[in-house]
Order: structure tokens, then C-alpha cells, then sequence
């Protein structure tokens, strides 16, 4: 039998539904109990099931030539108190049925005559029948019996229940679970085609891998900004009110209260609604909460809307108000207010308890109405940064900013937390929220330092998700507008405007930016301005290829750094590391920005970070470690809508796949990459994207292309991609035959280069000297670069040196001196899986006079990196339009490596596939 399936994220249901069709129409049946909550695909997958029994076909057997019998019933809420109405509705259009001759048989004989029924009809029968817990109690049991004699019989019978129901002996059960993110990004992709992945991943998150609720807020698009919740009145929301409406009054208010405050902790709880606490076992009983880690946690978040929302505001008001002074008897916390604007209308305040009661008793004041309203905005403003703040706290902080803007009626102080709403917005991955919080400013009158602060935010916005150019034009327009009431935040935002101009390979506006931020420095600048304001004047003189004048400004950037914990601060630190070619420091820097914007929820950052840590992996040749990083990168900035740094992502992929010789994959990346690039002005994006392409004609021998292509062209110069990419212009110009384009490439590398200590880099301009020096005369070049490698961390430059080094020598007829080095070299191809490379270093060996083996024999280890995260993948179960969602190509890319990975491995089929990997 063969089925395609339509349903995403189900693969193991699908296979147990085949074999237990399989089975029926083989002679030996069997049944399968389907759990789960609402909206999970408990239905779809009984229709699946009549789907496989229609294309089931059991050579031999007359019975299965008839084919299947389907008898479907589905539990009905109103009929639950009527004996053997479920087991009417299913067999009523059987004749002979013994539930339809008026009174039914007692003890065994019903069962018995339903078990001798199924047997008669001399055709495999499936029996599907849908919410078992709404079906009567007579009837549950008579299908239970049934269920556990059907081996032997040509009978399949599968069942679905909410999880409620409990397992039940003798019958397998398959608990449904929420699509994981792959599987919920793909359903999105069929649901609305073209959807934008900033969109996709909103509703992804709103969904919690619910396939209904995918559907619903799917449908409900048409607003701005993408619905955060289920709609109200949809298929699901009615299925949880059905829920709630069974249980008492009373369990209904105290799993309000739960609702209100997810991070309510029993004891709290036991204060809230004193000795109603009981009336939470009915709703235990249902299966609607569970204790979790010393609080209760309602089982589903989309019960937990409904149950909140769909309460009257008089209840909810009442709910807010327990809560408050349930915690407000828990911790006395002494909110003193104060009135600077500088952070949103705050002053200081007594030092908040770790687990967020500050933040939620100033949230269920303000939620209550329980005061004056500038009084309760006030201390929610004052409350909303307090704390840690990761990702899913409550409230989080945008949420607490942005009541507090709702309840005050200063202008000046509505608009500056409005403007801290959009702040936080932002900077957890929310540009959709940002971007409606900031709309919102536009009615009120707007001091200058709150419109700095929100230009900040429309400028960050923009350097991620639009054009470069307007977004430095709008980073130091805010600079100017906060120079005279933040300067610490002036500063940074004039790096930020710098950082646009760098991303748009603009040199000379970030020369003026740093000429700007120079005149502002001042002597008692704290530790962290100071370290901008090196930072600028570092970079600006290496832009200007002054390296002797940056050292000092970028080695203060370093010895400032340990005094800093903001991690776009450093982010520029990690960059000075990279300039000074310290890669060890750079790594310790890179690492510590990751977990520090991980730790605070600045989702938004992460993946400028990992551009960091990506860059200084490229250096020390770490090609698996640079695709892990760039993969969750892209993930991330597509999933906030931040295209130009997904821009930089794909670019820094595409570099990897030429690397490794992946010819389709480095071109769909680059070309994506460049095409982000032109759109946005991103020239450090389409500058990988021109390396990529140019690594890889030169691994394949084209080097005319090659040296076309890496040299600086228009918007895609970049200084640094160009200093990177020099060793390979180099060595294609000298290969092609033209020397005139690869010495005058050489001084700016010969500058950066000497400038440092660094083994790496010294090495390849030591290799680069050699290709451009006279017959004869290169080899002491190449034992210089060959040395400088040996205390270096790059092993693949040093194979790369080994293999010209080696060719040289064949050259010069001295065969077994050059065989020395291109088997080295061969060997550590090999180890890395760069299959163009290896290749050039067979070839070497061959007209050295050496018999060269065939390619390492096929195994898990010569796979590329996106072949081996395909096959993993796709061992699990992943679909290719899965794994092509994931990966972020398309499904006919991941199809032809599953066809490379197959040949390799020298295998046929997907469980072939998930036998090896197991």
C-alpha cells in the first residue's frame, strides 16, 4: 500500500495507521487508541485511515479484493447519558445489527454478537470512530472488548479521545504532541503561499504547534500586526469553551486565576482563593491543568486564552485584584516614583525579587484598575525592567510599558513608555509589535529625547529589515536628538549609524561618523562609551588602511571589555579582536555577546551576533561550525524579518557550500544573498556572495572566472570581505596568467598582515608571495607559510598552501619532494570534505608519478555538512518540503542531495537511510 500523506508533523502516526490497515487486510487485525487535546488532528488522522484502507490491495485474498468496509461513529455529548446510542449511530446500517431489535442483550452477549457481526461481513472492516470520552458508557465498553480480540480478524479499528480519557489496558495509544516548528512552518507555507517568514513565524509561535490553530490564524491575516492568539468564536476556541462549560462554577474562577498569572506559585494561589483550592480537582480530573515545578500550569495555552479572554471584565477585574493582594501579603516592596524621562518616566526603585513579583503585582494592580490610574502606571513603569527578562517571562516588559502608556495621561511620559513598549518589542523579536507600538506615537506630542528614542528604534529597525542608507540617515538624526539628554545612548546610537554605513560598504560615511563621535569623547566617559568610542576611531584608521594608528585605539576596545555586558557592545568588541587578528579573544567575545543576549531575551541580537562568532570561525577554518552558526542565524533573522542580516547569513552558507564543493547549494545561497543585497544595500552580503562564487570556480579549476569574480566590483567592494578574499584573487589571477591584477592586490593585504602577530594570516600572505615570485625563487615563501601554518588554528589554508606548494615542486621536477606534500594535503581534503579540493590534490599526485586510490570509501564522514543535516532529517522522519522549510531551500535542492546522499552511501531508500544513521 502506498499513500501520500497530507498531514505535516505525523509520520509515526501515519506508519502505525499503515500497519494496522496492513494487518486487517492481511487477516490480522488490531486497534490503536489516537489521544489528544483539541485542534491536534485526531479526525484528519481517521480520515487518513479510510484513505489507506481505499488503497489497500492484498494479492490473493478474495475478501480484500471487495476491498474495505468503513463503519464510522463519532461520540456526541447530548447522547452520553443514553445506553448504546454511540453503538447505534455505528452499526445501525449493518443488517442484523443486535443493537436495533429494541432491548439489547445483558453481560457478554452484546459484544459477543457485535465480535461474530464484524466476523460475517467476509470483508476487512475498519471501524473509526471519533471521541470515545463523549461516547455513552455501554458503548465505550462494548468497543473496548472488541478492540482487544481483534488479532486474527480481519478487522482494524482505530479510536480518538481527548487525553482525559486516560490510557486503557490492552490497547495501544498514540498521544498526539504539537507540530514541532519545521513541521507548522511547512502546514503555513500550503495554508498561504508566499507567506513572509517574519509572518510565518509570528503566527508559529501564537499556534504552539496546534494544526487547527494554524488554520484559524491563518485566516484571520487580514490584520496588522499578525493575531497573537486563536480567534475568538473560531472551531477551537468553542471546542475549550465546550470544556470549561462542564466544570463548576467554582473551578471555573480559580483556573482564572491561574490564567491571569502563569508564573503563580501554589502558595500564592492557596492565599488567592483560600479554601477553594479543591475546585481545581475537577479541572485536574479533565485533564485541563497539572502541577508543574511548585505552581499549577493549564495543560493547553490555548485554554489558557479562552479561559482568560472569554471571562467577563467584571471577573477578570476581580481576578486581578485577588492576585495583587495575594502577592502584595507575600512581599512588602517599597516603589518609590520619580519623573526623568530618560527611562520611560522611572526612577529607581528598591531591588526587585528574582522571580518577577514586582513586575506582576504592579501588573495585576494596573489590570485591576486598583488605584488611581497615574499611580498604578507609575509603578508598572517602574516595575517593567526590573528582573531578568528572558524570553517568555510575564509580563514581559513591552506588555508592562505599553499599559503603562494606556493608563498615563502626561503626554510626555505616555509617549517615552510607548516608545520603551516598542524598545522591548524589538529587541525580542517582535518588528510586527515594534513597528504598531511606534505608529502609535504619532498622535502625541513627542519630547526630543523620546523622539530619539523611538528613532533609535525605527533606525535599528530599518538596519535589519530595510535599506542601509535610510536607516544611518535616521540613526544620527535620533543621535542628535538624544546628544542633550542621554549621551551614553547618543554614542551608541552614532555606532549604530557607523554599523550601517559598514554593512553598506560605505568607508567613507563611517569615517565621518567616527570624525563625528570623536569630537564628542570626554574624559570621565564611562567604561563603555569609552570602548565605543575607541571602537570607532580603531576601525575608522583601518578602513583607512592606518593599521599602526588603529592598534591602540582597538587594543583599549579590549582591555575595556571586561567591564561590559551589553552584547552589541560586545559584538564591536569581538570586531576589534578580528582587526588586531587576536581570534582566541575574539572567540572568548563572540561567546560570551551569544549567551548574554540568549540570557536576556534579545532575540533580536542573536543573530547579529552570530555573525560575529561565523566570522571569527572562517578564520580558523571551522566550515561545520560556521553552517551551525549561519543556520540558526538565518533561522532566526528570517523568523524577526531582519533580511539583511539573513542577507549575511546566506552569504556566509554559500561560502561554506564552495568550500565543500557544493556547487547548487553555494549558488542558490549566493544568489540569494546578492539579490537581498541589492535590495537593501548590503554590500558585505553580496561581497560573500561574490567570494562564494569565486572560491568555487577557483576550486573547480575556472580560474579566469574566478579571478573575475573576486575582484572589487561596485556595491559588493566591501574592504573587509575583500581583505578575506585576497589569498583566493591572488592564486586565481597567477593560475589565469595575470600577474598585473594579483600584485596590485597585494599592499592593502601586506599592510592588515603586518600589522599583526597572527600565524593565519601572515601565512597566507606569506603563500600569496610565493605564487607571485619568479621560477625558482618561491620556495623560501613557501616554507615560510608552511611554518607560519604550524602555529596557526587553520588547517584547511595550510592543506590549500600544501597542495600549491606541492604543484610547484612537480614543476620543477622534484616529484617525490612534491608528493610529500600533496598527500598531506590530500589527507586533510578529505578530513573536511572538500571534494573539489581533493580532487585538485589527486590530480597533482597523479602527474607526480604517484598511484592515487579512489576516493575514501563512502561513509556518514564524507558527507557534506548540509548532506549530513539533510539525512538526519530526513532519518527522523522529515518530509523533503519538511526539511526544505527548515533549511530554508527548496524542496527540488534537498531532493537532489537525498539522491547525492544515497549514491554516496550506496543506499536506496529513506530506511535505509534511518538504518544507517540509528
Amino acid at each position: 500500500m502506498s499513500a501520500s500523506s497530507s498531514l505535516y508533523g505525523r509520520e509515526r502516526e501515519e506508519e502505525a495507521l499503515r500497519r494496522l490497515v496492513e494487518g486487517a487486510a492481511a487477516g490480522s487485525g488490531g486497534a490503536l487508541l489516537l489521544t489528544g487535546g483539541p485542534g491536534l488532528g485526531r479526525t484528519a488522522l481517521l480520515d487518513q485511515a479510510v484513505t489507506m484502507a481505499g488503497l489497500t490491495v492484498v494479492a490473493g485474498r478474495a475478501a480484500a479484493a471487495k476491498g474495505f468496509l468503513v463503519l464510522k461513529g463519532c461520540g456526541a455529548g447530548d447522547e452520553s447519558r443514553l445506553p448504546y446510542a454511540g453503538l447505534h449511530a455505528l452499526l445501525h446500517t449493518l443488517d442484523g445489527s443486535p443493537a436495533l431489535d429494541g432491548t439489547p442483550p445483558s453481560g457478554l452477549a452484546l459484544p459477543v454478537a457485535v465480535l461474530e457481526l464484524l466476523d460475517s461481513l467476509e470483508r476487512p472492516v475498519l471501524v473509526c470512530v471519533d471521541d470515545v470520552h463523549l461516547l455513552d458508557g455501554p458503548s465505550r465498553q462494548t468497543l473496548f472488548f472488541l478492540a482487544r480480540r481483534l488479532a486474527g480478524r480481519p478487522v482494524a479499528m482505530v479510536l480518538t479521545a481527548r487525553g482525559e480519557l486516560g490510557p486503557v489496558e490492552g490497547i495501544p495509544v498514540l498521544d498526539l504532541a504539537p507540530l514541532d516548528s519545521s513541521s507548522s512552518r511547512a502546514l503555513l507555507a500550503d495554508l498561504v503561499p508566499g507567506m513572509a517568514d517574519d509572518v510565518g513565524a509570528a503566527l508559529d509561535r501564537a499556534a504552539h504547534g496546534v494544526p487547527l490553530a494554524l488554520a484559524e490564524l491563518a485566516g484571520a491575516l487580514h490584520r496588522q500586526p499578525p493575531p497573537e492568539v486563536i480567534p475568538r468564536g473560531g472551531r477551537l476556541w468553542r471546542a475549550h469553551t465546550e470544556r470549561l462549560s462542564a466544570l463548576p462554577c467554582a473551578s471555573r474562577r480559580v483556573l482564572l486565576l491561574v490564567a491571569a498569572d502563569p508564573e503563580l506559585d501554589c502558595a500564592t494561589l492557596v492565599r488567592a482563593c483560600g479554601a477553594d483550592l479543591g475546585a481545581l480537582e475537577p479541572a485536574e480530573a479533565a485533564g485541563l491543568v497539572r502541577p508543574a515545578g511548585g505552581r499549577w500550569e493549564i495543560a493547553d495555552p490555548h485554554l489558557r486564552t479562552v479561559i482568560y479572554h472569554g471571562a467577563c471584565l467584571a471577573d477578570r477585574l476581580a481576578a486581578h485584584r485577588t492576585l495583587a493582594r495575594a502577592l502584595s501579603e507575600t512581599s512588602t516592596i517599597d516603589v518609590e516614583i520619580g519623573g526623568t524621562v530618560a527611562e520611560a518616566g522611572t526612577a529607581k526603585a528598591a531591588q526587585a525579587p528574582a522571580d518577577g513579583r514586582r513586575r506582576r503585582l504592579a501588573w495585576h494592580r494596573a489590570a485591576a484598575l486598583d488605584g488611581p490610574a497615574e499611580r498604578l502606571a507609575d509603578e508598572l513603569a517602574t516595575a517593567a525592567p526590573y528582573g531578568s527578562a528572558p524570553e517568555g517571562s510575564f509580563p514581559d516588559p513591552s506588555r508592562a510599558y505599553e499599559r503603562a502608556a494606556e493608563l498615563t495621561a502626561r503626554t510626555h511620559l505616555k509617549a517615552a513608555r510607548m516608545a520603551a513598549a516598542a524598545r522591548h518589542a524589538w529587541s525580542a523579536g517582535r518588528p510586527w509589535r515594534a513597528r504598531d507600538l511606534l505608529s502609535r506615537l504619532g498622535s502625541l506630542a513627542v519630547p526630543e529625547e523620546v523622539r530619539g528614542r523611538a528613532g533609535l528604534v525605527r533606525g535599528s529597525l530599518e538596519l535589519r529589515l530595510g535599506e542601509t542608507a535610510s536607516a544611518c540617515e535616521e540613526l544620527l538624526t535620533a543621535a542628535r536628538s538624544l546628544l542633550d539628554h542621554d549621551r551614553a545612548l547618543a554614542v551608541r546610537t552614532l555606532v549604530r549609524a557607523a554599523e550601517a554605513s559598514y554593512l553598506a560598504a560605505d568607508n567613507r560615511r563611517f569615517v565621518a561618523v567616527a570624525r563625528q563621535a570623536a569630537a564628542l569623547r570626554s574624559p570621565d566617559d564611562p567604561p563603555e562609551v569609552r570602548l565605543m568610542f575607541d571602537y570607532l576611531a580603531g576601525v575608522s584608521a583601518t578602513f583607512r588602511g592606518r593599521h599602526a594608528e588603529a592598534a591602540a585605539p582597538l587594543h583599549r576596545v579590549l582591555e575595556l571589555a571586561p567591564a561590559v555586558d551589553n552584547p552589541s557592545v560586545l559584538v564591536w568588541a569581538t570586531v576589534a579582536s578580528l582587526m588586531l587578528g587576536e581570534d582566541r579573544q575574539a572567540v572568548r567575545l563572540s561567546a560570551r555577546a551569544i549567551a548574554t543576549a540568549r540570557a536576556r531575551g534579545a532575540v533580536s541580537v542573536v543573530p547579529q551576533v552570530l555573525e560575529t562568532m561565523i566570522h571569527v570561525q572562517i578564520w580558523r577554518g571551522r566550515y561545520a561550525s560556521v553552517a551551525e552558526h549561519a543556520m540558526e542565524g538565518l533561522r532566526l533573522a528570517r523568523e524577526t524579518g531582519q533580511l539583511n542580516s539573513a542577507a549575511q547569513h546566506l552569504g556566509w552558507l554559500a561560502v561554506v557550500a564552495a568550500v565543500q564543493g557544493d556547487a547548487e547549494t553555494c549558488r542558490i545561497r549566493a544568489t540569494a544573498a546578492m539579490e537581498l543585497a541589492d535590495a537593501h544595500g548590503v554590500g558585505v552580503a553580496g561581497a560573500l556572495g561574490d567570494w562564494a562564487l569565486g572560491h568555487l570556480d577557483l576550486a573547480a579549476g575556472r580560474t579566469g572566472s574566478a579571478a573575475e569574480r573576486l575582484r572589487p566590483r561596485g556595491r559588493h567592494d566591501h574592504v573587509v570581505i575583500r581583505i578575506m578574499a585576497t589569498p583566493n584573487l591572488v592564486e586565481a589571477a597567477v593560475r589565469a596568467g595575470d600577474r598585473e591584477r594579483a600584485e596590485s592586490a597585494m599592499p592593502a593585504l601586506d599592510r592588515w598582515t603586518g600589522s599583526m602577530r597572527n600565524p593565519d594570516r601572515r601565512a597566507l600572505a606569506a603563500r600569496c608571495h610565493a605564487l607571485l615570485a619568479a621560477p625558482g625563487a618561491a620556495r623560501e615563501s613557501f616554507r615560510e607559510a608552511i611554518e607560519l601554518h604550524r602555529h596557526g588554528a587553520c588547517e584547511f589554508e595550510r592543506a590549500r598552501t600544501l597542495l600549491l606548494y606541492g604543484g610547484a615542486l612537480r614543476r620543477e621536477r622534484q616529484p617525490g619532494a612534491a608528493r610529500e606534500h600533496l598527500q598531506e594535503a590530500l589527507e586533510a581534503f578529505e578530513r573536511y570534505g572538500t571534494r573539489l579540493w581533493a580532487e585538485q590534490a589527486r590530480a597533482e599526485l597523479r602527474a607526480s608519478g604517484e598511484t592515487v586510490g579512489p576516493p575514501r570509501p563512502a561513509s556518514l564522514d564524507t558527507l557534506t555538512a548540509q548532506q549530513l543535516q539533510i539525512a538526519r532529517m530526513v532519518a527522523e522522519g522529515a518530509t523533503n518540503r519538511e526539511v526544505a522549510a527548515q533549511l530554508f531551500l527548496s524542496p527540488r535542492t534537498v531532493d537532489h542531495h537525498l539522491r547525492n546522499v544515497f549514491t554516496r552511501l550506496g543506499i536506496r531508500s529513506r530506511v535505509d537511510l534511518a538504518r544507517l544513521l540509528s
